[in-house]
């Protein structure tokens, strides 16, 4: 879906992050829901034709999100979020990595640092998230992995969700 909603992403290798900022036409208590709840996540946080399941959320300052991405063929890529700081509606904090299913995370691929926050646009909210990865390697190990490519689809998904919710 192509829009003039404003989508950047942004590589800053000198201080090993990235910033994804996206605006949706919808009003910010509905994008906080379907950045915090597992039922709108497993809606559309996979690229497709990848679907997203969740094992276990508990979104509150100590809890964690559990999850998979699932390929077409059944195979489970799982990912674990640590939140550190909520302001509801208004920003996030987490810590994301890669895991197995049971959460306990794969210490040879990246963790980094989540800085997540939502704001008014007129009628529609931007999101920011800002990426901060401990050295370039683990920068450049997500990008070659497919980030940018990835999480666009993603976001496509919530603008194609976004329209059965309002």
């Amino acid at each position: 879906m192509k829009s003039n909603l404003q989508f950047d992403f942004l590589v800053d290798k000198e201080n090993n992050t990235l910033t994804i900022k996206r605006e949706f036409a919808a009003n910010r208590q509905l994008i906080w829901d379907c950045y915090t709840k597992s039922e709108l996540l497993e809606q559309w946080f996979a690229p497709k034709p990848f679907t997203t399941k969740t094992k276990s959320m508990d979104f509150r300052e100590g809890g964690h999100w559990l999850y998979a991405m699932i390929d077409p063929e059944g195979n489970e890529y799982w990912g674990r979020m640590d939140y550190i700081k909520i302001r509801p509606i208004d920003s996030y904090t987490g810590l994301d990595g890669f895991c197995n299913a049971d959460g306990t995370l794969n210490l040879d691929l990246p963790r980094a640092p989540w800085d997540v926050t939502f704001t008014d646009k007129d009628k529609n909210t931007v999101v920011e998230i800002i990426i901060t990865y401990n050295s370039l390697t683990d920068l450049e190990t997500v990008i070659q992995m497919g980030m940018k490519e990835g999480f666009t689809i993603s976001l496509e998904n919530l603008d194609e969700l976004l329209l059965t919710l309002k």
